[in-house]
């Protein structure tokens, strides 16, 4: 991201990724509309659809409106048992019981019987966790809930080790509920032993993500936990802004990806965020929870501004560890399509107009081409779920 500091203010632009700002496409060219999508996500989304821009904002306004209704009957209390939006933009949603169904169905959603359902993979998930975090399962590189196959999807890059071979056999203990994919790459953590741009500290370089504060106002940089292990000083350009002050990552251990910094007196993170030249500016609006298979984006200082979807949530993955250090076993993350490489940690997903989250790693030896829409795939934080640990509130515009 692009962060500057102008009247003491650290301007987290193109450091974290937002989107949603001003769209113009090319159908409406020359007219200023109402404030919207970013249009980088638009131009991304129409590029990976094969459909024109204008399609690409109509799909974008059906995702929220029915992500609207979703919110809407889990207030009115019926008893739905996971989303997803398929491949066509249509939020699929599992009924627990025939009620349910027409519930939805009258609410213009489409409703799903499931033969296994999120209730029953996420006591699946839970299980393959506990064991995980009590031997690491090295070789087994992710595992999640995939509520479009119904399974709890376990991805794997080599079975050589007995933790490996032990879990694997727990995981298919338990049939068609289970799918393992083999061959995937080896996962690390994306913080780069090199000076540069943006946030720096101990001789790394990790990518802003986004401000916060808690009750009594004050201010907070929430990041991957693994950008601040050590709890540093951080610093822009040479810059201290913010000192490290909580994780919950330790190499080895059992953590999750989440960490706050304090910001420092008279420094502010903004929440003005760049896309590196992309699409100018975009503002944050909030940090509601997109559904699997939304639109998204994320900003860092070495991929940029980069675009994809959400694949799924509650996902646990193993870090192995550049330095040669132990396997560290990571729960709670997102998955997504977008592509990351070293060096964007920390940076920010955005969704529309709703921050997701912080980048936390992906595979090790992934290179993304330089375009919005580069093929790829990559792990993030999700800030709803920062925030609510830290008790803090999101800064919008």
């Amino acid at each position: 991201m692009t962060v500057r500091v102008t009247r003491n203010i650290l301007a987290a632009a193109a450091a974290g990724a937002l989107l949603s700002v001003t769209v113009v496409t090319g159908a409406q060219a020359g007219e200023q509309t109402a404030e919207r999508y970013d249009p980088a996500m638009v131009k991304a989304l129409a590029t990976s659809l094969g459909v024109s821009e204008t399609a690409a904002v109509d799909r974008l306004d059906r995702q929220a409106d029915q992500q609207a209704e979703l919110s809407e009957l889990d207030r009115q209390g019926v008893a739905t048992d996971g989303a997803f939006f398929d491949r066509a933009g249509t939020l699929v949603v599992n009924a627990a019981d025939a009620r349910a169904g027409e519930r939805i169905e009258d609410a213009g959603l489409t409703p799903r019987v499931a033969e296994h359902g999120r209730a029953a993979l996420d006591r699946i998930k839970a299980e393959l966790d506990s064991k995980a975090l009590r031997q690491t399962p090295a070789g087994v590189t992710a595992w999640s809930v995939d509520l479009a196959s119904d399974t709890v999807t376990v991805e794997v890059n080599s079975a050589k080790s007995a933790a490996a071979q032990s879990f694997l056999k727990a995981a298919r203990a338990h049939g068609d509920a289970v799918r393992v994919i083999e061959g995937q790459e080896k996962l690390s953590t994306q913080a780069v032993v090199t000076p540069g741009d943006e946030m720096s500290f101990n001789g790394y370089v990790c990518s802003v993500g986004y401000g916060a504060r808690d009750a009594s106002g004050r201010q907070y940089l929430v990041t991957a936990g693994h950008c601040i292990e050590d709890l540093p000083v951080l610093s822009y350009k040479g810059t201290r802004f913010a000192k490290g002050t909580s994780t919950r990552f330790a190499v080895g251990s059992r953590s999750v990806d989440m960490g706050i910094a304090a910001v420092d007196s008279g420094n502010s993170i903004a929440t003005q965020v760049g896309t590196y030249g992309s699409a100018g500016t975009v503002a944050v609006q909030g940090s509601k929870r997109a559904s699997s298979g939304a639109a998204l984006c994320k900003s860092g200082r070495t991929t940029f501004w980069t675009c994809g979807k959400v694949n799924s949530y509650n996902v646990t993955v193993t870090y192995s560890d550049a330095n040669g250090g132990p396997d560290t076993v990571v729960t709670g993350l997102g998955s997504s399509s977008v592509c990351t490489q070293g060096g964007d940690s920390g940076g920010a997903y955005i969704s529309g107009n709703q921050a997701q989250g912080m980048t936390s790693g992906g595979p090790s030896a992934q290179r993304c081409t330089g375009s919005v829409n580069s093929p790829g795939s990559s792990y993030f934080q999700p800030l709803d779920d920062a925030l609510s640990y830290y008790g803090l509130t999101l800064n919008t515009n």
